[in-house]
């Protein structure tokens, strides 16, 4: 079966990680590829017997850039199983990528010529509102506070879901970070019992058996966990009939490693049925694979 990736997003967010990844992992990579040519790359390489195709598009080619929501739709139309990753990062974090990396906004030159003197700020809101259409229909990534390993393991987990109506994501982070940009659903579990006060628990994370076991003695918690698990049920059928492709549930509590963890995780089985079904910790480092 094919499997067709297609990276966009916000410029500094992430793509060359994410490609580099897929390249690994045995696709065939294009980066930078103009709207107007996706079409006909696709079919030649599909034609060619290439069964695993990456593509990045963003910002770097913006006069077509308006046309690529259609050209997704026809290609969907056509049967392909296309998946779309589109990376974000907030603006402080983005900043601070392009001072690190001493590199100029793709839009610089452009918004130059128009007889602007634009500054990274202006670069950064006006690629935002090119891809708006974009960000609010695809499969969405807030990389503001992932390491490169974590987004690696992310789009992994990512590429290798079966296709389904609907991609659930359980994810925890922590609140002292902020709210993840890609949450759709957000539940606060800052009023449950907080392990960090155990010495014995301090430097554990809500995925070791004895967090675990410590939090389950609480009826809080499983009340807790209940509440979010029924909710989720009710409306997840109405997301599903929405067409939506994917829908991602937010667990945060203070630092993103005790009861956001532990609640996520049972959340996860909850769910186990529902597939794909992709657990993630913002805060924690991936698991080795």
């Amino acid at each position: 079966m094919h499997k067709i990736i297609l990276l966009t997003g916000i410029s500094g967010a992430g793509k060359s990680v994410a490609l580099n990844l897929l390249e690994d992992t045995g696709f065939t990579c294009v980066d930078n590829l103009p709207v107007r040519f996706l079409e006909e790359f696709l079919d030649h390489a599909l034609n060619k017997g290439v069964e695993r195709v990456a593509v990045a598009i963003d910002a770097r080619t913006p006069d077509d850039l308006n046309d690529l929501p259609n050209v997704l739709h026809r290609l969907r139309e056509l049967g392909l199983a296309l998946r779309v990753i589109f990376l974000d990062a907030s603006d402080h974090t983005l900043k601070q990528r392009y001072s690190e990396s001493r590199r100029r906004h793709p839009l610089t030159d452009r918004l130059r010529a128009q007889g602007d003197s634009p500054s990274l700020s202006t670069c950064i809101q006006t690629e935002r509102e090119l891809l708006a259409p974009l960000r609010e229909t695809e499969y969405l990534i807030d990389t503001t506070d992932l390491t490169p390993g974590q987004l690696r393991a992310w789009v992994r987990d990512i590429v290798q879901a079966d296709r389904a109506p609907l991609v659930l994501t359980f994810e925890s982070f922590a609140y002292k970070r902020a709210v993840p940009r890609d949450a759709d659903l957000v539940f606060d579990v800052r009023c449950l019992p907080n392990p960090h006060y155990d010495p014995e628990l301090r430097d554990l994370t809500g995925k070791d058996e004895a967090v675990a076991e410590w939090l389950s003695r609480f009826g809080s918690v499983q009340s807790l966990i209940d509440d979010i698990a029924q909710f989720v049920k009710r409306w997840l059928p109405l997301y599903i009939q929405d067409t939506r492709n994917y829908l991602t549930v937010a667990i945060g509590c203070t630092g993103g490693q005790h009861r956001s963890v532990y609640v996520t995780e049972q959340l996860a089985r909850i769910f186990a049925d529902h597939q794909p079904l992709l657990v993630r910790h913002r805060n924690q480092p991936p698991e080795q694979t």
